[in-house]
């Protein structure tokens, strides 16, 4: 169990143009890519001849820094590199708790790091089937409702299904309420028992009527079920859904369901509780979504103000403000300040240029490494000016691809990707 701070950050991040050398980067910032040089190392020497010379990328002409230049291109894992069982994550939770933001923003986090991953809104699927006229399909007394909502749950499940095991996905995500202990039950024995599949559940819970009204308000009143209702209509509906989900809801409960896999989120990231969690995508799930806010922020980014390096054009470094810089600095600081926002937290590198300017804005500040600018390797202290001169190459390769150039010795954006 943890908790975690609400907080509006101000991030002051080291901004730099990059650049490719075909060198071996001397530090690599990302787990992925040392685990692509790792396994790139292994099969060239293996597959290397006893009498050939093997040059580790001292020099640009290095075989290995062409080899390696090229698996950096290859970004998009197979599904064996990711995860070998598939996985059913599923929502729980009443209406207004953020579910269908977290499966959207958690899909994409899986997405991005090369996990294929698709969503199941229930809603949507009610929607293909009846038109919406009212709450009272969500009444429990309703047997028509009844039998419409299983038949949905059913066709998403099988579709979910049918799509991690002949398209080759590997995470689906089920969008839906899932509040009662008989219907995981029956997720349970369908994903587990019959095919065998790891099925984790998010429940989101959240009793601050503040953020539930804030919900209702701002997301609902857009949803499709919606388009000819008033915005006091819509709450008053809605409310009434979720009493009817209220009447029937069971929280997962360790001692009632011993063998689920879950986490509780309590009141948008006020507590979390994890419960056998297992295997590498439960673990980065966990990890994104203990970090993940589903109430509206606000995020403020700024260069730092102009250093000594700034004017000289020099790159890299960690040079102070100048005059003009410190001013920046007084001025930013007066502007936050008179916005009066709460538990606001500020994010710095740990260059000095970056500190000066946060330094006169008013709350708890956090240096953060992985904010510090480019390495620019051996370029470190030049300009662009003498860059051209002592490495031409260099230069042109920056200008072509900006994204994959890496400095002699340094960093690219690729590699902090």
């Amino acid at each position: 169990m943890s908790t975690a701070p609400k907080t509006c950050p101000i991030s002051i991040p080291e901004l730099c143009t990059s650049k490719n050398s075909e060198n071996v980067p001397t530090r690599l910032r990302s787990a992925r890519l040392r685990s692509e040089y790792r396994s790139l190392a292994t099969q060239m020497m293996s597959s290397t001849p006893k009498n050939e010379a093997f040059d580790h990328g001292s020099s640009p002409t290095g075989k290995f820094g062409r080899h390696f230049a090229v698996a950096l291109g290859k970004r998009t894992p197979t599904s064996a590199s990711t995860t070998s069982t598939p996985h059913v994550i599923a929502l729980v939770g009443l209406p207004a708790r953020g579910k269908t933001y977290i499966s959207k923003k958690l899909s994409r986090y899986l997405n991005w790091i090369g996990v294929d991953t698709k969503v199941y809104n229930l809603g949507d699927y009610r929607r293909k089937l009846s038109h919406y006229n009212s709450h009272e399909i969500f009444d429990n007394k309703n047997e028509a409702g009844l039998r419409l909502r299983s038949k949905i749950c059913e066709d998403s499940v099988q579709d979910a299904i049918n799509w991690l095991e002949t398209e080759g996905g590997e995470v689906a995500v089920i969008d839906a309420t899932n509040t009662t202990i008989s219907r995981r039950k029956f997720l349970y024995e369908k994903i587990v028992i019959e095919k065998g599949f790891k099925l984790f559940f998010v429940e989101s819970i959240c009793d601050d009527e503040k953020i539930i009204n804030a919900n209702i308000r701002t997301v609902k009143i857009s949803s499709p079920d919606y388009v000819h209702f008033s915005e006091d209509q819509v709450v008053e509906d809605f409310r009434k859904r979720i009493k009817h989900y209220e009447c029937i809801y069971e929280t997962i409960d360790e001692e009632m369901e011993p063998n689920l896999s879950f986490m509780k989120i309590f009141n948008a990231g006020e507590k979390v509780l994890v419960h056998k969690h297992e295997g590498h995508i439960q673990s980065r799930v966990v990890y994104y979504l203990m970090n993940i806010k589903i109430t509206p922020r606000t995020i403020y980014l700024t260069r730092h103000g102009e250093s000594n390096h700034n004017v000289m054009r020099k790159i890299g470094g960690d040079a102070i403000l100048t005059e003009n810089g410190v001013n920046y600095s007084i001025q930013i600081g007066k502007y936050i300040n008179s916005l009066n926002i709460e538990n606001l937290s500020v994010w710095t590198s740990w260059m000095r240029r970056t500190i000066q300017t946060a330094k006169h804005i008013n709350g708890t500040h956090e240096r953060w490494k992985t904010l510090n600018e480019l390495d620019v390797g051996i370029c470190d202290g030049m300009t662009y000016e003498e860059i051209m001169e002592h490495y031409p190459n260099d230069f042109r390769a920056r200008d072509e691809d900006k994204y994959r150039y890496r400095y002699p010795r340094g960093e690219s954006y690729e590699d902090l990707v």
